[in-house]
């Protein structure tokens, strides 16, 4: 308990230190975005200038950035917390060195470094906003895909919720409910839906039952937490605590996420996408706990051995899961790297699966 007295005695400290801490975070992200536009290099065949690749083998890295690829599969990928284009430098490259000519990848820039702390819903906005300027700039592109970080999986969860379109059905011209596409789900700003995948992303945010890893499980901290949120992560720390409802008279943003609201389609959007994938941590993530991102409660977990596999040493648990018969067309695959699952419903070619795995990201 010497930790819980150390927390509370340091408590008093953070509300007069909570404007020289505002003044260090602003200044800190205005000196990395200045680096950020400064950096020119170049790394295996791929021109890196302003955090906009473009790749020599035929592939895009960037959609900013004129290319002559005939790639129609545009990968949108996006940071987390406090992020910024650049984080995503080396994914871009390897995406582009594996798929040339086949994938065109866009890392977000509309919600870098203080943006971030504007809420998931404003950066949602923001990030949808984006895509529509990105696809109207690349018309060959049929098909697209969402790579997310941290808070970038609830912002591209939000931002797929005001995207999505449903199928275009007509009793007598389209009897079938199948758009023009053969896309039976709807689209993604008028694209085929194809990846959703999200790295250690809060699903169910960050509040109590040990969500963050740092504050040890103990109520009295999370709880004090809760309310001290907005001071370090601003508004989206808010949401993230599921205190965002106070006086407000509705639910919290996170809990309207989990189904269509309105004009928002945030489940029928994430049920178009034919595979669904969440990767979490079992360990060493101390922000993000293993439950909150594999949308698991704690009697869910899986248990794990150490290893289970010499080819992937890291995967040290899998499981296959059914799914649910009655809906045949989702390819939903439910995966964890050092951590734990995704939960899905959804039937597919392939049996859904769970991998559990104790370090490393790596795609089995």
């Amino acid at each position: 308990m010497l930790h819980v007295y150390l927390f509370l005695l340091c408590l008093p400290l953070l509300f007069f230190l909570d404007p020289l801490y505002r003044k260090l975070i602003s200044f800190l992200t205005s000196a990395a975005a200045t680096i950020v536009r400064s950096k020119e290099s170049t790394d295996v065949g791929v021109v890196v200038s302003r955090t906009k690749y473009e790749s020599s083998n035929g592939g895009s890295v960037d959609v900013d950035v004129s290319s002559s690829s005939t790639a129609d599969h545009l990968v949108i990928l996006v940071h987390g917390i406090l992020g910024c284009a650049a984080n995503w430098k080396y994914v871009a490259n390897q995406f582009v060195r594996t798929l040339p000519d086949k994938v065109t990848i866009h890392s977000s820039e509309s919600n870098m470094f203080r943006l971030t702390l504007d809420g998931v819903d404003v950066m949602g906005e923001r990030l949808a906003a984006e895509v529509i300027e990105v696809v109207n700039r690349r018309p060959e592109v049929k098909r697209i895909s969402f790579v997310a970080h941290s808070v970038g999986g609830l912002v591209s969860r939000y931002a797929i919720g005001r995207l999505y379109r449903p199928p275009r059905q007509n009793a007598e011209d389209n009897p079938s409910g199948v758009d023009n596409d053969g896309n039976s789900k709807g689209t993604i700003c008028g694209l085929e839906p194809v990846n959703f995948i999200t790295f250690a992303s809060p699903h169910l945010g960050s509040r109590g039952n040990g969500q963050v890893p740092f504050l040890f499980g103990v109520p009295a901290i999370e709880k004090v937490a809760s309310y001290i949120s907005h001071w370090i992560f601003g508004r989206t720390g808010t949401q993230l605590f599921l205190v965002d409802d106070i006086g407000q008279g509705k639910p919290p943003l996170l809990l309207q996420m989990v189904e269509d609201c309105g004009e928002l389609h945030f489940m029928s959007g994430l049920q178009s996408f034919k595979r669904r994938v969440a990767y979490s941590n079992v360990g060493y993530d101390h922000i993000v706990g293993w439950r909150t991102s594999s949308i698991r409660r704690q009697s869910e977990l899986p248990k794990w051995e150490e290893s289970i596999t010499g080819k992937y040493p890291h995967v040290v648990y899998e499981e296959f899961s059914k799914g649910d018969a009655a809906e045949t067309s989702a390819n939903v695959s439910l995966e964890v790297v050092n951590g734990d699952t995704i939960e899905g419903k959804e039937a597919s070619d392939c049996p859904p699966k769970i991998i559990v795995g104790k370090g490393g990201c790596k795609l089995p």
